[in-house]
């Protein structure tokens, strides 16, 4: 059975090095090229858009898919949407394999905001060193005039003309421990973290580390998805592409 594992996410690297080599299955990964030096897979892998809705379902009509895996990140709405289109077009089986996202527990301060942009108003007026963790793809919620000096972390180099007028820009591949992120905020004299809700452990240290010396998190809600099965497990996801390739 052919597959079109939609990647970007560390779910998608476990998924595909689960798939590699099997011989009842053909997975075929597909990175959006965001990231300019993806971690190589064991899979045949496409880079690129497919051109909207109408070119995503040309493709799965070409390479004859049998179900789609989307393990992108939890933020990426957009491939979400197309790929839950593109699917009930050529009613193709579709499910998510994801990460459970993160929950505040004691300890934690956190404001809760649906999107960079309201990220943004929520440091308020009064002057402060942020330390931003969205990417940089959200970067530009944060350009303009600002009273606050900002601390952007990225793997690649943001555009310049979207980035805030006060930065300090930090060029670095996670993961990254607790000791390192606590490290970093004193280093960089952080007074307020801003954080999309990814879920997850690859990216949590950066949340407990705000714990731990006590500083606010400006925590991102995940956008809303369209509904399909949705796992956080990799032997439940596998069970699901056995349960579809048994029924092809």
């Amino acid at each position: 059975m052919g597959i079109l594992l939609l990647g970007g996410s560390s779910e998608a690297s476990l998924l595909a090095r689960e798939l590699s080599g099997r011989g009842d299955v053909a997975a075929t990964l597909s990175l959006a090229g965001r990231t300019k030096n993806p971690t190589a897979l064991p899979l045949p892998t496409r880079i690129g858009g497919f051109g909207g809705v109408e070119g995503l379902i040309a493709y799965l009509k070409a390479e004859d898919v049998g179900a789609v895996i989307d393990a992108t990140h939890p933020f990426a709405a957009q491939m979400k949407r197309h790929a839950f289109e593109a699917c009930a077009a050529t009613n193709t089986p579709l499910c998510a394999f994801t990460r459970a996202p993160w929950i505040a527990g004691e300890g934690d301060d956190w404001i809760e905001v649906d999107d960079a942009a309201a990220a943004a108003r929520a440091l308020g007026d009064e002057p402060k060193r942020v330390f931003l963790t969205t990417g940089r793809l959200q970067a530009g919620a944060f350009a303009g005039p600002s009273p606050h000096h900002f601390v952007l972390r990225s793997i690649d180099a943001p555009e310049p003309d979207h980035l805030p007028a006060s930065l300090d820009l930090v060029l670095a591949r996670g993961p990254f421990s607790i000791a390192d992120e606590i490290a970093l905020m004193r280093d960089k004299r952080i007074d307020i973290v801003v954080s999309k809700n990814a879920g997850g452990e690859a990216t949590r240290a950066k949340i407990d580390a705000a714990r731990e010396l006590g500083l606010p998190v400006v925590m991102i809600r995940r956008p809303k998805t369209p509904e399909r099965p949705v796992f956080v497990r990799v032997e439940d996801a596998l069970g699901w592409i056995e349960a579809h390739r048994s029924a092809s």
